[in-house]
């Protein structure tokens, strides 16, 4: 689906949603909702509590229900499009400054996840989504919290033997951040992919283990290349991945650090009250360091789940 033809999807209901480039992303698809619409939604959500969400797994979908009443069966039929299309692979969207409550932005940002399937337990957090904050200090496991070094590229659920379909990230707050931009790289714009793809380690299996912070115990083997429903994917996280020897060590070093030297490899912004999210097959995903300031704060939430069937 070109975006031209996304652009005749939104035509069906111009009224409601609109479709653009994202001026970060050539991929990326920014999705504008219109803004009496999210108001309304905003008003029919008012009642209910977050903690019911969280207890009450069909009460996500009822969101979701209540943001296509507003914003029509198009607005969501092609939020599913974008996600599923090769070309495209991921959105963003936002609440366009209609708040700032953090619990409008959990009630949101699950709406439109479960536009698009059922999300996964974050054994983090203990619930369906993750709040973390990155602060100037950190004393973490894993580079996720760690303001001042780069956050490699990777993709979700390496280290679970559940599905990880999408991925969405919100911003809620930030202050005193400079830096810290989201790096993207989808696996069709990665110039040196052949190189990996027709490695003898491409399609063998890694060991994958979590670090304590992440309440896994599992101990997962998945290769770093496998063919999906959406074709050629991936499945890799530098940290956790356990190779057997040196040669295969070697192997996952040359690939991340071609990763994170590919032109294809793009920063891209994100304000708070924004989401994005992304086909977690064939995108990966990173974070720029920040500068150093002592007042450095950034509140993100995570939502990550599979289609619907």
């Amino acid at each position: 689906m070109e975006l031209m033809l996304a652009d005749s999807l939104a035509t069906s209901h111009p009224s409601t949603f609109r479709l653009s480039t994202h001026p970060h992303h050539h991929r990326i698809v920014h999705v504008s909702a219109e803004r009496d619409a999210l108001e309304q939604f905003l008003e029919d959500v008012r009642e209910i509590d977050v903690q019911n969400l969280e207890y009450v797994p069909f009460m996500r979908y009822h969101l979701a229900d209540l943001l296509i009443k507003r914003l029509g069966n198009a607005f969501a039929r092609t939020l599913v499009d974008l996600v599923k299309d090769r070309n495209h692979g991921g959105f963003t969207i936002g609440l366009q400054g209609l708040s700032q409550d953090s619990s409008d932005y959990v009630k949101f940002g699950t709406a439109i996840g479960h536009i698009l399937g059922p999300s996964n337990h974050d054994s983090m957090s203990g619930t369906y989504y993750a709040r973390f904050v990155v602060r100037h200090t950190d004393d973490s496991d894993s580079y996720l919290r760690q303001a001042y070094r780069l956050f490699t590229m990777h993709t979700d659920g390496t280290f679970v033997t559940e599905a990880t379909d999408w991925l969405l990230m919100m911003k809620f707050a930030e202050q005193n951040a400079v830096g810290g931009e989201s790096r993207f790289l989808h696996l069709d714009d990665w110039d040196e992919r052949e190189r990996f793809v027709n490695h003898k380690f491409a399609t063998r299996p890694f060991l994958y283990k979590a670090p304590g912070s992440k309440n896994v115990s599992e101990r997962v083997e998945r290769p770093v290349f496998f063919q999906s429903e959406f074709g050629l994917s991936l499945s890799f996280i530098d940290q956790f991945v356990q190779p057997a020897n040196r040669e295969e060590a070697a192997y996952l070093h040359d690939l991340s650090a071609s990763m994170e030297a590919s032109r294809g490899t793009k920063e891209v912004a994100l304000p708070a009250g924004d989401l994005v999210v992304l086909n977690n097959y064939f995108y990966l995903h990173g974070r720029a360091p920040f500068e150093k300031n002592e007042a450095l704060h950034r509140e993100l939430m995570r939502q990550r789940g599979t289609f619907a069937q």
